[in-house]
């Protein structure tokens, strides 16, 4: 591999990691603030980290938009040796299908227990939690136009979620609207 925070390697195949759109940046930059605000207050051994590599086995080694390490053994000056918490996954169309299939089932294998794919296209967030070491559906949270709220139902209005709870705490919700706040 010649420069890890360049490339991704997936079942020893090597991967380039793609240069972010403002959409993307913002989105990262957003989510990371607000993980880091919270994080500082409430949780003094964990860490929140932007495009840093997590090394899971000499065949795997990723570099997430976004992760959360509550285990601070894992962490060195050169990436994160382990898995971490919490990974976050903001889609562009040169990385969507790997975001959604290979890294999705390796974040699965290596015991993530929350995962959230950010789709700046569609302004949604799905978050996956591991239950009996498989990904489950938590929800899936979206911001709607104006035009695409009139055209729901009384009932899918009701049933509209724009928090997300993040598994890893108590009492962390994170709003859906600073996810994508200067993303248009």
């Amino acid at each position: 591999m010649s420069d890890y925070e360049w490339y991704e390697i997936i079942d020893g195949e090597e991967y380039e990691v793609s240069s972010q759109t403002l959409s993307h940046s913002r989105i990262c930059s957003n989510i990371n603030l607000i993980f880091d605000r919270y994080i500082d207050i409430n949780d003094k051994n964990a860490e929140s980290f932007f495009r840093l590599s997590v090394y899971f086995s000499d065949k795997d080694i990723f570099v997430p938009d976004i992760i959360i390490v509550r285990n601070p053994d894992i962490i060195k000056e050169d990436g994160v040796y382990g898995t971490p918490d919490l990974v976050v996954e903001i889609l562009s169309k040169a990385t969507l299908g790997r975001d959604r299939n290979k890294k999705f089932f390796k974040y699965e294998k290596y015991g993530v227990k929350e995962y959230w794919i950010v789709d700046p296209f569609s302004k949604s967030v799905e978050v996956y939690l591991l239950q009996n070491n498989k990904f489950i559906l938590d929800d899936i949270y979206s911001i709607y136009l104006d035009y695409e709220w009139k055209m729901l139902t009384d009932k899918e209005k009701a049933e509209a979620k724009f928090e997300i709870k993040v598994s890893l705490y108590d009492d962390f919700i994170v709003q859906l609207k600073d996810i994508f706040e200067r993303v248009k």
